[in-house]
């Protein structure tokens, strides 16, 4: 059976650990206004972007140098009719060796195309993963949303849905 769900995938030079680092990293290369611990097991953290996206996160699988799975508890878009689409998923980041070199291989289990958000959250998520972390894998620095500005076309057009 073929999965629908959003899965983006990047390979690079640096170590397991090093992508481990990054990914735990939230703030690093997601968004500045994070708030919480994003690193070990159990922990949670909110991440919100003005009054456009919020959402409550919880680390439920975190084994270091090769997996880290986060649930949705609670999501609020501003700009679908069900504000709630994310609440309930699943995002994994799996960490493994590849032909000298290290993949970290993303799902968002549960976007999936017939969420109204799919277009514009698998964008944002192609360009979060694809150049931010990516960025902070091999430069050690990402380009995560500042406090209050949004870094990519898809979060500038969430701000236009004010």
């Amino acid at each position: 059976m073929e999965t629908t769900d959003f899965i983006t995938t990047i390979l690079v030079d640096q170590t397991p650990e090093e992508a481990f680092n990054a990914i735990t990293n939230v703030r690093g290369w997601w968004s500045e206004e994070i708030e919480g611990s994003t690193e070990k097991l159990d922990d949670e953290f909110t991440y919100h972007y003005e009054d456009v996206h919020y959402c409550q996160i919880k680390l439920t699988e975190v084994i270091p140098n090769k997996k880290v799975v986060w649930f949705v508890k609670y999501n609020y878009f501003k700009f679908t009719k069900d504000r709630s689409e994310w609440t309930g998923t699943k995002m994994s980041f799996e960490i493994s060796e590849k032909d000298n070199k290290t993949e970290i291989r993303v799902t968002h289990h549960g976007l999936v195309p017939e969420f109204e958000c799919y277009n514009i959250c698998s964008n944002a998520w192609t360009q979060y993963i694809q150049q931010s972390l990516k960025n902070l894998i091999t430069t050690g620095k990402g380009q995560p949303n500042a406090t209050g500005k949004p870094t990519t076309e898809d979060e500038k057009k969430f701000s236009a849905t004010k």
